[in-house]
């Protein structure tokens, strides 16, 4: 059972159920859910799991066997939009573990097809009888696995069955692709949920639409899978300690802890970065921090660690950051001046040595007021501009954000010294701008982080463009390669809807 979460009021509501599968711990469920997915948006989702007790739609009639939570984010971010994760619920119980999978649809101008499939001479697995066979549909990932996407009814006690026709979606069938290798899979059915395989053939949408005849004959092969190539995602913070935010330990300061609501800094920190999270795999950021004096000697810094180990600036988590942060604010003095170029250099030189798509950096970078290295910050972000990475400034506080504006680029293409930026790579929004006026700080940083992600995936993909960078390799199309007869299916394509 599949449920999603409001912004506003965090209930939890019932978005839609799977099919049952009777006899089994290991189920490959059929149905999908269709879900939009929004990039700047925190979309979570959480999974329960049942056992069916009888025919009741009530779930307290049925047992419960673990539940999972993530985000949507987390699912497309994981290696090949496949997360795994440990079934929880029950105390003192392992559940299990939940896998899900999310692909993005394409427009399919063909929006269904009829298909009928019959086999002859089918191997024998029941030792008194034939075999009770079944097919199972998979198309292919980008990663070159395998997803579940249809199956057919049990035919009793033949090796020559004649499966009903069904209608299925050519979305769910290739995904649009019609050249995807689909798999198809072909089982003897037993009560106990231990089904024998008999074997397997591949096709695609485009063989089975274009016979000249009624019928395709398959046999029983095997292919290889390759993966395909992914892009890490890198995210780093740099915040503002210089002495205009205010005494940290006065209540009017911007960098005030109070016991009872996060501060403007740590909200922004968090709104964002629970969402960036998700598409970073090893989930360790750089954390940094600008303008204030260091202990032990007061040195003014415009480029230190959080975490005070310059060596490895690395926070586990948002959380990890979060402590940084506030463990900083009680060891360094605020001061000054505001220079953003130090950590805008530091993101670009790590950004600088991988070019090939494999990799792209954000930096969200929090401040209270007047950029005092204007033009040296320019030059920073023309510079940027050409590397895989991404800026986001957030201002916090009630003053004027002329610069950053400026910064920000959507008006006039930021330069410097005659030079443009290749593209736009900077956001800045004033976090005043997103407060909810009812005090719900949930709301507000759902709607701060909406506004300062939504222009990433666009950044992201000029970047690739411009330097020619294409997605990794698909799993090659199917191409018919007829081996010795072992088990012939014949299908036969009713209509194309």
């Amino acid at each position: 059972v599949l449920y999603t979460q409001g912004i506003a009021n965090r209930e939890w509501r019932e978005f839609g159920r799977t099919e049952v599968i009777d006899n089994t711990l290991n189920p490959d469920f059929v149905r999908k859910f269709i879900l939009d997915y929004f990039f700047e948006e925190r979309q979570n989702l959480r999974f329960d799991l049942y056992d069916l007790d009888c025919k009741s739609d009530n779930l307290s009639k049925h047992d419960f066997l673990g539940q999972a939570f993530c985000t949507l984010g987390e699912i497309v971010g994981s290696l090949g939009s496949r997360l795994e994760k440990p079934l929880i619920g029950i105390p003192g119980k392992k559940c299990g573990t939940f896998i899900v999978r999310a692909e993005e649809l394409s427009n399919c101008r063909v929006k269904s097809v009829m298909l009928q499939f019959c086999g002859n001479k089918l191997d024998k697995k029941d030792f008194f009888g034939k075999s009770d066979p079944f097919l199972v549909f998979y198309r292919s990932n980008e990663d070159g696995s395998f997803t579940i996407c249809h199956k057919t009814e049990v035919v009793k006690n033949t090796l020559d069955p004649v499966w009903q026709a069904f209608k299925i979606p050519v979305r769910a069938l290739c995904n649009g692709d019609y050249d995807r290798s689909i798999k198809v899979e072909v089982y003897d059915w037993d009560r106990d949920g231990g089904h024998d395989f008999i074997g397997e053939f591949s096709t695609s949408y485009r063989e089975m639409s274009r016979s000249q005849s009624q019928f395709h004959i398959y046999e029983v092969i095997f292919y290889t899978r390759t993966r395909t190539h992914l892009t890490q995602i890198n995210f780093t913070v740099a915040i503002d300690f210089t002495a205009s935010n205010g005494n940290p330990s006065q209540p009017t300061s911007l960098h005030y802890m109070s016991p009872y609501q996060l501060n403007d800094y740590a909200m922004a920190l968090r709104a964002v970065g629970e969402i960036i999270q998700d598409y970073d795999s090893d989930k360790m950021f750089p954390a940094l921090g600008f303008g204030a004096k260091l202990p032990p000697d007061g040195r003014v810094s415009h480029e230190f660690a959080l975490n005070g180990n310059p060596q490895n600036p690395y926070c586990n988590g948002i959380e990890g950051v979060m402590e940084a942060y506030y463990q900083s604010l009680k060891s360094v003095r605020l001061y000054g001046p505001t220079h953003f170029s130090p950590v805008i250099n530091h993101v670009a030189r790590y950004a600088s040595a991988v070019m090939d798509g494999s990799q792209y950096f954000i930096l969200l970078i929090i401040s209270d007021g007047v950029i005092t290295d204007m033009a040296q910050t320019k030059e920073s972000i023309v510079n940027a501009a050409s590397l895989p990475m991404s800026i986001i400034i957030v201002g916090v506080g009630p003053a004027e954000f002329d610069e950053m504006i400026e910064l920000d680029g959507d008006e006039e293409r930021i330069s410097s010294q005659g030079r443009y930026a290749e593209r736009d790579i900077v956001q800045f929004v004033p976090f005043r701008d997103y407060i909810d006026r009812r005090g719900n700080h949930i709301l507000s940083m759902a709607r701060l982080a909406k506004e300062v992600l939504a222009e990433i995936p666009d950044q992201f993909l000029s970047y690739m463009r411009t330097r020619g960078i294409k997605p990794g390799p698909l799993p090659p199309p199917y191409t018919p390669c007829p081996p010795p007869a072992i088990h012939p299916l014949l299908t036969r394509r009713v209509s194309r809807i």
